[in-house]
């Protein structure tokens, strides 16, 4: 059997671990983050060319099955696999992490309406770990940003008042608590991204009394298995075969 695993995430590198000995697997990346964490396993880097070049790719190199195991908020990928996987009849599983309870953040639908709530709201010192692609929406905020990403955003998305933390985590509560202490900050903002991996910000913004504002997650596409686990995405090919 031979499966692609859609990656780029700590579950598609773990997923690929305790397959690979197992099942003919493919791992693939955007292409976006320079000097990405590899998985085990042969992996191609780069786009497919949207649905019909998924489709394409999936046939040409006989794909028995593909495990989506995407970033939470990587909507375009997500929804071209389900329609690619959909149209060739091939088993098709969602492996995304379990979200995060917002508490009593302020829940918003996208990095524009958390740049409204930032505004309405009146906060003025902004940690921002929403990634390099959501940054663009703070672009004509007055407020000063603390912005934490991987790879460096394009610098005309920019706010006009920040400074740049570039970083990849795994990040710890004890480090989350005195950023925002020494950088004085009022609210962080993050992208409902679920895991252990970053997590501790928003423990650290409780413990601080900063508000959050969180960014929900885009809906999944309907009628596509889910499942929370690595172990559960495991069983799951092994029940393919």
């Amino acid at each position: 059997m031979r499966v692609l695993l859609l990656g780029g995430t700590g579950e598609a590198r773990a997923l690929a671990k305790a397959l690979h000995r197992h099942v003919d697997i493919v791992s693939s990346l955007a292409g976006r983050v320079p000097d990405p964490a590899l998985p085990v396993g042969p992996v191609r880097i780069g786009g497919f060319g949207g649905v019909d070049g998924l489709k394409r790719w999936l046939r040409d190199e006989g794909i028995d099955a593909v495990v989506d195991a995407t970033h939470p908020f990587a909507a375009t990928m997500t929804a071209h696999a389900a329609e690619a996987c959909d149209a060739l009849r091939v088993p098709h599983l969602v492996l995304a992490r379990p979200a995060w309870d917002p508490g009593a953040a302020i829940v918003v639908k996208s990095d524009a309406k958390a740049a409204e709530a930032i505004a309405e709201q009146g906060y003025s010192r902004i940690f921002l770990t929403t990634g390099r692609t959501g940054v663009g929406a703070f672009t004509g905020s007055d407020a000063w940003f603390l912005i934490r990403a991987v790879t460096e955003p394009d610098s005309a998305s920019l706010p006009r008042s920040h400074q740049l933390l570039l970083s990849r985590g795994p990040y710890y509560y004890d480090d989350e608590f005195a950023l925002l202490q020494t950088h004085r900050i009022d609210a962080l903002v993050t992208k409902n991204s679920g895991g252990n991996m970053t997590r501790a910000k928003l423990d650290a913004a409780v413990a601080l009394d900063v508000p959050v504002v969180m960014v929900a997650r885009p809906p999944a596409p309907h009628g596509v298995k889910t499942v929370g686990s690595v172990n559960q995405a495991a069983d799951w090919v092994a029940g393919l075969g």
